[in-house]
């Protein structure tokens, strides 16, 4: 939902630092990797309930998720950098959850996985989405340019960065707080469901899974 916001302002100051980056030979994919690796890192801190350091690498991580795009603009784009960095971003929404589940698992397992069930799904209907908005050759820089189609919905990456935030603020609210965003994935999932419906229901093709 702010992810249309959020791009139009963050944009302009990473596609500056993205440049500079690419100048001195950075490489997009070698952005994506390292804001992975801070990531995974975030989680492990988080594990070990080092929730400020956890913050703090959450933060890092996903500026370098912002950097790999505008490096990509500043050089070139490719398939595999996409590819590349969406399987990223998801190892590392699916690694913060783990951290804290690790982190009291009498409290947080149960809130954890179903949080962790909720992106399997939501996730799985947005790159549902992309693959037909690809196959339909449908294009939109409402979310900045992007190697998939990106749509809109009632959660997005700006929405779960703050909610990891706020969790590595007041990690004693996991069990609420997962809960609830759980089911606004929920919501967020079915509603592309529904535009999906609305977009392709029509559409032909050959064979249906």
């Amino acid at each position: 939902m702010l992810d249309g916001v959020m791009r139009k302002l963050i944009d302009p100051p990473l596609n500056n630092l993205g440049a500079a980056l690419a100048s001195v030979g950075m490489s997009a994919n070698a952005m994506t990797l390292f804001g992975l690796g801070i990531g995974l890192a975030a989680a492990i801190a988080i594990a070990a309930q080092w929730f400020v350091l956890g913050l703090v690498l959450i933060l890092v991580s996903r500026l370098a998720d912002g950097l790999d795009g505008a490096i990509a603009r500043a050089t070139e784009k490719t398939d595999f950098g996409g590819y590349l960095d969406i399987s990223a971003d998801f190892l590392f929404y699916g690694a913060i959850p783990m951290g804290f589940v690790l982190a009291n698992p009498e409290s947080n397992a149960i809130a954890g996985a179903f949080l962790l069930f909720a992106f399997y799904f939501n996730g799985a209907t947005f790159l549902g989405y992309a693959i037909l908005a690809e196959k339909h050759a449908l294009t939109t820089e409402l979310r900045g340019i992007k190697s998939l189609y990106f749509t809109e919905g009632l959660l997005e990456g700006t929405e779960t960065i703050l909610f990891f935030v706020v969790l590595a603020i007041w990690p004693f609210l996991f069990p609420v707080l997962a809960t609830i965003f759980a089911l606004l994935c929920f919501v967020t999932g079915v509603s592309r469901w529904l535009m999906a419906y609305r977009q392709f229901g029509d559409k032909q093709t050959e064979t249906q899974a």
